[in-house]
């Protein structure tokens, strides 16, 4: 039954007032009815303020408006929302949730067979990849960008910190509102050593190594990596490979806090760069190179030398008998070739 209601409410939220404390001023946030719990974030940053435990809420007043809830053993803090569908999900899953509770009267062992069952089911249903998916989906973006930056910290235990020259990071600024647009948040970060192609980390980031720049006579083939880094993480959540690597408990953790245990990221880097190479299809790559202006035989030519894997890419180049739009000028180009130089 439990299952059911959280089903059918699924991804809900709606905006409320929240107060952390009696002593605490109201504050405006949207309230987001996930599968495990409540979650209440800053409209403005999406920051989460706040995780409820869907068992723990309890509402402070029936049959009044606006509503009141607030979680168990909560020193005051409440959320207020007048949002009838919010309301009525609310009630549902905590009618559901106490309909599952075995009542006072029953033997031990059948209470605690219950609770046996229940955690082989939610076992069953979330863990470990539904689980992991799902916390990933829940994440506002400055959580993915904090966790984002925790993992390239871990990698630059391997590589040595980021190039920081400043007319190179200006460079790399302008490739990336070239390829990805102004707005897209994605940052391209160059590593000297220990990387041998393009990564993706949560918070939109990606890390292209030193070596595609100085062997290279142009930008065109470092932006085509990061283009088809940019395109796996669109298909597939670089924030999936990291929780896996974080564990279960890690993963709980995050999507009822907001927060990873600090050592849950330790020893990321490596199962980064070992993991298998996942490209998209060349149909897909070909459309994207074509609607950013970017020739693929450049990026074709410096991922496999031999031309044998990625022989559809040269020959359906969509701008192998024109030119393509300039990347950078000159100038940002030999810029971003001495990023690395301090």
């Amino acid at each position: 039954m439990a299952k059911t209601a959280l089903t059918k409410y699924q991804k809900l939220e709606c905006s409320g007032l929240w107060r952390e404390s009696v002593q605490s001023q109201r504050r405006e946030v949207v309230a987001n009815l996930g599968m495990t719990s409540l979650i209440l974030s800053d409209p403005k940053c999406e920051v989460a303020l706040a995780h409820w435990s869907l068992p723990a809420v309890k509402r402070l007043n029936p049959g009044e408006m606006p509503a009141l809830f607030a979680p168990d053993a909560s020193d005051g803090e409440t959320l207020e929302i007048d949002d009838n569908e919010m309301i009525t999900a609310l009630q549902t899953v905590h009618s559901a949730i106490s309909a599952a509770r075995p009542h006072p009267g029953r033997l031990r062992n059948s209470f605690f067979g219950i609770i046996a069952f229940g955690v082989l089911a939610i076992g069953a249903l979330w863990l470990p990849d539904a689980l992991e998916k799902h916390t990933a989906s829940f994440l506002p973006r400055s959580t993915r960008q904090a966790i984002g930056q925790e993992a390239l910290a871990d990698l630059t235990r391997l590589t040595g910190q980021p190039c920081s020259a400043k007319s190179g990071l200006a460079a790399l600024e302008k490739l990336s509102e070239r390829l990805f647009g102004p707005d897209s948040g994605v940052k391209i970060i160059i590593l000297r050593t220990g990387l041998a192609r393009a990564q993706s980390l949560p918070g939109r980031m990606i890390v292209l190594p030193e070596s595609l720049l100085a062997e290279q006579d142009g930008p065109e083939a470092a932006a085509g990596f990061a283009l088809v880094a940019r395109i796996s993480a669109e298909m597939t959540d670089p924030m999936i490979p990291l929780l896996d690597h974080a564990g279960i408990s890690a993963t709980f953790r995050l999507l009822t806090t907001g927060t990873l245990p600090e050592t849950a990221i330790a020893g990321y880097a490596e199962t980064l760069i070992a993991a298998p190479l996942n490209l998209p299809a060349d149909s897909i790559l070909l459309s994207r190179f074509e609607m950013v202006g970017l020739a693929t035989s450049p990026y074709a030519n410096a991922h496999d030398p031999s031309g044998e894997t990625t022989a559809d890419l040269i020959e359906g180049d969509p701008f192998g008998n024109v030119i393509p739009p300039a990347l950078l000028p000159d100038g940002d180009w030999v810029s971003l070739q001495d990023i690395c130089s301090q």
